[in-house]
């Protein structure tokens, strides 16, 4: 059976609303996405780091409670947790304050077996850090090698905008591992200093990889192709907050990759017809997140979602 894979950080998020804390829960791009396809009874693995503290253990309990393997957790003693602060606008966008005390040795941990058609499902700083390049690389070639499809999401926060440079090569690099690449045109100006994401996708993406989603806040999502490029409109919706939202897009459209069966072999014969599918349950699961303080879409939804 296939299975996904995800590789990225774990953070509690402490979110605040009128200069109050409201909510205190896990995060982390990827850890979030993965969240939701445990919700949803997949078989999911999370590579990631805690520390030996109060709130790791928090985070490494809520992964058993939502149907994540997390054997493969790096767990170190000589540093804390991160924590962020996330403080919700009038928009019900966050802005982020972030507490980290790592140690020197990183993700100091063994791999998942990694087989034929697994979804690895990555993004964000995690996987440009210089300080943890060498060994998410080395997991990168190892899924590669076993012939696993590999979802890139770019999520390159403007704080690290000024890094763009220096880190374009890796960047680069990991397009070239992608099957499918996820930015938003917020990622593409901070990288590129483009908002176009047909001008990202035919001078930076397309030359390593084919296919790319683009969403744009509360804009409509855009599909690049070999085979197709097309708009798909999104609706306009009240939100609670708006954290997590993208994190459940690459969730939803993972979880329509593995319910249309979509491999990199047949990646290139899937139709317009199949794309709007995996797009809808990628704006199914955004929505429902966008409605909450939760960073992932709720067990009840879950349990009931395409009955």
């Amino acid at each position: 059976m296939r299975k996904i894979i995800g590789i990225g950080e774990t953070i509690l998020d402490i979110i605040f609303k009128n200069e109050q804390p409201t909510a205190a829960v896990p995060g982390g791009s990827t850890f979030n996405g993965i969240i939701s396809l445990g919700r949803l009874g997949l078989p999911v693995t999370m590579i990631t780091e805690t520390g030996n503290d109060k709130i790791g253990h928090i985070i490494k309990n809520f992964m058993t409670d939502n149907g994540i393997d997390n054997s493969h957790v790096c767990i170190y003693d000589d540093g804390r947790t991160a924590i962020s602060l996330a403080y919700l606008n009038e928009r019900n966008d966050a802005e982020y304050l972030f507490y980290k005390d790592y140690p020197n040795a990183r993700l100091d941990v063994e791999w998942p077996e990694v087989n034929k058609d697994d979804i690895i499902m990555m993004g964000s700083y995690f996987v440009l850090n210089p300080v943890l390049r060498s060994r998410v690389k080395e997991f990168l070639d190892y899924a590669q090698s076993r012939k696993a499809m590999i979802y890139y999401d770019i999520n390159f926060r403007s704080t690290h905008s000024s890094e763009a440079i220096k880190l374009y090569a890796t960047i680069l690099e990991n397009f070239e591992y992608a099957s499918i690449v996820r930015g938003s045109t917020e990622d593409f100006y901070n990288m590129f200093k483009t908002s176009d994401p047909a001008q990202a996708y035919k001078r930076e993406v397309s030359f390593y990889c084919k296919y790319m989603l683009c969403t744009d806040a509360d804009g409509d999502i855009q599909l690049f192709s070999p085979q197709c490029s097309r708009l798909f409109p999104v609706k306009k919706i009240q939100t609670v907050s708006t954290i997590g939202a993208g994190d459940n897009f690459n969730a939803g459209i993972i979880y329509g990759l593995m319910t249309e069966n979509i491999t990199n072999d047949n990646l290139a014969e899937v139709t317009e017809q199949q794309w709007e599918r995996i797009i809808a349950h990628g704006q199914n699961f955004a929505t429902e997140v966008c409605q909450s303080l939760n960073n992932s879409i709720s067990k009840e939804y879950a349990k009931n979602y395409g009955k």
